[in-house]
């Protein structure tokens, strides 16, 4: 990668997080820290607005933006790609924006990039999910997003029903099923729960907080510690 290539990347990573630490940046650009160390410190003496050291980390600082980006013909190729296999697998409003979205995209790239990307040759089956399910997606991702907390009933693998309140941290889709990261408390634990497995649904005007041990952070390291997915099993 050529060098302005890399100090333009380098500030694009920095524009899409909050704090990035120079192990993160050596990782993503494949260089070594020393490297993102130099490059930031040249960035910062061409009058980048990066706040942030060595150890800590860095950010760029809000309001400041490049001219409008042009994408290479790979990129609009992983773009399309990613909006056909993910369409049929999202809830109605979030496939619609991300289909329009890649139509803004396409629409300003160069022909030859455009015709390329248009042509793919890498398309997804439609997935056969059912649509209560799907219209759920919708609403959990919300309800996820705003911090409000839900209340459903739940079936179990073994058809044991359960009524749940909990808090909804994320949705995840595994292969062939969308689940839903939670701090429920009604077991006052991290819990996964499949969302075709919902009999009903009520997002409820109660707004949480984020807690220390019941975030979405603290439920992805306590993942990583099982032994297996977290998929509900018949004890819960």
């Amino acid at each position: 990668m050529r060098r302005a290539d890399r100090l333009f990347r380098l500030v694009q990573l920095l524009r899409g997080r909050r704090l990035s630490t120079a192990a993160w940046l050596a990782e993503k650009l494949e260089v070594s820290m020393r490297t993102v160390y130099r490059d930031v410190a040249d960035l910062q003496a061409q009058g980048v607005p990066i706040d942030g050291e060595a150890g800590v980390g860095y950010r760029l600082v809000a309001g400041f933006d490049l001219p409008p980006l042009m994408f290479t013909t790979l990129e609009a190729q992983a773009l399309v790609a990613a909006v056909r296999l993910a369409q049929s697998r999202l809830d109605r409003a979030l496939a619609l924006a991300a289909e329009d979205a890649l139509g803004k995209i396409i629409g300003v790239l160069p022909p030859a990039a455009r015709a390329a990307a248009e042509a793919l040759p890498l398309y997804a089956a439609p997935w056969a999910a059912d649509q209560v399910s799907i219209e759920r997606l919708g609403q959990l991702r919300n309800a996820a997003s705003e911090r409000r907390r839900i209340r459903f009933d739940y079936a179990d693998a073994q058809g044991a029903a359960t009524t749940r309140t909990a808090r909804p941290l994320g949705c995840y889709h595994w292969e062939s099923v969308w689940t839903l990261a939670a701090w429920c408390e009604h077991r006052t634990a991290f819990r996964s729960f499949r969302i075709d497995r919902m009999r009903t649904l009520d997002v409820l005007d109660e707004v949480f907080r984020d807690e220390p041990g019941r975030t979405l952070p603290d439920f992805l390291r306590e993942v990583k510690s099982r032994p297996r997915p977290p998929l509900e099993t018949p004890q819960m």
